[in-house]
């Protein structure tokens, strides 16, 4: 017997109890629920609706709700989870996401492990829906972590005490709600603006009127004029700005390297940098990368982005969009590796799944006992 079929044949005499299947239902939801067969593996989903704490303004639309699709899957008692979470400018929907997971044949697969055949399948099925790829990928993580029983910082070989401290964002509101969620953000050590409209500065200006902690700021592209741009970085530099993230359109490639050139401030990809093979030009015009598993396609990519990205001097940020704590404690399993960590979507809604990830005293806490991803369903 070779180590993965051991590993496999010993795991699921340990640890069939821990997986059993979550109902996430909600009226009128179309739920998937194929029957299980043994040695198969078997994947089913369900929409959720993600509800914010706080209306969420970015420089481009307002939202109160995300929408979001649990996902599930099965082998021989053992359950991984994972889940598609989908701001508008994904592209992609509750629909899309249902229709691509219904077109997976995923029972072909007899040996799960064979992560990159996996990947290659789902991009043959259709190309695009990488939230609904990363659903996939991450309750496929899920999954062999609790087969190996080990969580997936172990796996990759990181040390969890060296992740960073995360960023808790403040979306573009006006000075008395900026004033109320700076408050609830006390036990953080960094704050990341939302900017991109034309009271950026009167935003940070509230914010230091009332602490002087370390802010980034995402423009999400907001900004159209490069030689403003330059003026903001250089002002937002005096005031204990760390980097500026998607400071302009993700088309404007050409005033984008301009500002790199010029300014004070790291300019880091967002919007324009999707996937793995969009890595290498971003060093042409950005000094770091955010890698987000829903548009990354999930851990698989998303480690490999890492890597690649410190190989050609990038700085790596680690991202989430608002989610549950399954997607964004799969995240941190790969935040020992990034420089800055962006990842408190979970906080930002009402209505979690699941218990995971920590911030302890500001800096990302990966639960240390947990195979998988190291997520439990909550009651």
């Amino acid at each position: 017997m070779n180590r993965r079929n051991f590993l496999r044949t010993a795991a699921l005499g340990t640890i069939a109890t821990v997986a059993a299947p979550l109902a996430f239902s909600s009226p009128g939801a179309s739920v998937s629920r194929p029957v299980a067969k043994p040695g198969k593996l078997r994947l089913t989903w369900e929409p959720y609706e993600l509800q914010l704490r706080h209306a969420f303004n970015l420089a481009k639309y307002s939202r109160t709700t995300t929408p979001d699709v649990q996902v599930r899957l099965e082998l021989d008692g053992i359950t991984g989870y994972g889940e598609a979470s989908m701001p508008p400018y994904l592209g992609e929907s509750v629909e899309s996401v249902c229709r691509f997971l219904s077109s997976l044949d995923l029972e072909q697969f007899t040996d799960p492990f064979r992560v990159e055949e996996i990947h290659d399948y789902m991009e043959s099925v259709a190309p695009g829906n990488r939230a609904a790829k990363a659903s996939v990928d991450i309750a496929l993580h899920d999954l062999l972590g609790k087969i190996m029983g080990q969580p997936w910082y172990k796996i990759w070989g990181l040390d969890p005490s060296k992740a960073p401290n995360t960023s808790f964002t403040i979306g573009i509101d006006t000075p008395e709600v900026v004033r109320q969620k700076v408050e609830e953000a006390s036990p953080y050590k960094v704050l990341k603006v939302k900017m991109g409209l034309d009271n950026d500065r009167e935003l940070v200006e509230t914010i230091r009127s009332m602490t002087d902690v370390p802010i980034c700021v995402d423009a999400n592209q907001g900004w159209t004029d490069r030689e403003k741009a330059l003026d903001m970085c250089h002002w937002l530099a005096e005031r204990g700005c760390m980097f500026v993230e998607q400071p302009m359109a993700k088309e404007n490639f050409r005033d984008t390297a301009w500002l790199r050139e010029r300014s004070p401030l790291p300019i880091i990809a967002d919007e324009a940098f999707q996937r793995l093979s969009d890595v290498r030009r971003m060093a042409e015009a950005y000094d770091g990368i955010n890698i987000k598993l829903m548009k990354s396609t999930g851990l698989h990519e998303a480690y490999k982005m890492a890597v690649m990205a410190k190989a050609l001097g990038m700085k790596v940020m680690l991202g989430c969009m608002t989610e549950t704590s399954c997607g964004v404690t799969a995240a941190a399993q790969l935040s020992p590796l990034v420089d800055w960590a962006d990842l408190d979507g979970n906080l930002l809604i009402a209505n979690d799944l699941f218990d995971g990830i920590k911030i302890v005293d500001g800096q990302v806490s990966i639960p240390l006992d947990r195979p998988g991803i190291g997520v439990t369903p909550l009651a």
